[in-house]
């Protein structure tokens, strides 16, 4: 498989944030009430991705190793406020129901965690495409969650009436704060259920992800997934 479509297939279905890695729960939980919210937050996270990724990995070998994930922060906070001013000009609407969650995309374990194991140790072409993968997982994992919550909570798909409140009652709890547990729960389920059938076909769906930072100088598994120190990368 090519480099980059495999970099998409693992941001999508093999190593998808939401449904495999559970990483961004914050926002995974607090803003899917609809379907359109989920969107347009995981939309949101992509571009920022995508370009923090294009910028971590065209000057990932001028910033220094003592100040990385202050830079990869300061990158990010920078793309955040581009994206929050756009989103506040053009779709003020969605900017204000995502609220605090658009400034929090800066300290989103999913955009750092892409930008110091992936973005500052590779080119910037497979870069862009592990951003666009990742953020097209999450904005995947977010509309799933919206959608089955703004139709059960309200009869509704991205604000339009689908069941009629003449026999459907909507079950309020689903677009509640508990609801988003209820709804994630049985998804990951449902995922864990076809990632056990592929293993019994002998087609895993997804590996150990082992750790997300990258640094196996400090993490004890290194021997298991073949990771290797800070110090044995330089020397090679």
């Amino acid at each position: 498989m090519n480099k980059n479509v495999e970099r998409l297939y693992n941001g999508i279905i093999k190593e998808n944030p939401t449904f495999v890695l559970m990483l961004g729960m914050c926002p995974t939980l607090a803003v899917t009430s609809s379907a359109m919210n989920g969107l347009g937050m995981g939309l949101s996270t992509t571009v920022v991705l995508v370009l923090s990724n294009m910028l971590i990995s065209a000057f990932r070998k001028v910033i220094p190793d003592g100040v990385r994930m202050p830079a990869f922060i300061v990158i990010v906070a920078s793309l955040v406020t581009m994206v929050q001013f756009i989103m506040q000009a053009y779709t003020p609407s969605l900017s204000d129901s995502l609220g605090v969650y658009i400034p929090l995309i800066v300290v989103n374990c999913i955009i750092l965690g892409r930008a110091e194991s992936y973005a500052s140790k590779n080119p910037i072409v497979p870069s862009v495409f592990d951003g666009i993968g990742m953020g097209l997982g999450f904005t995947f994992g977010l509309t799933c969650i919206g959608l089955l919550r703004e139709l059960l909570g309200a009869g509704q798909i991205f604000g339009f009436q689908v069941l009629s409140l003449s026999w459907f009652t909507p079950i309020t709890i689903f677009v509640m704060a508990p609801g988003a547990f209820l709804v994630l729960a049985c998804l990951v389920a449902v995922m864990n259920i076809v990632r056990a059938k592929m293993e019994a076909k002998g087609k895993p769906l997804a590996k150990p992800s082992g750790c997300l930072t990258g640094d196996c100088a400090g993490c004890g598994h290194a021997a298991i997934c073949g990771g290797k120190t800070q110090t044995e990368t330089k020397t090679e």
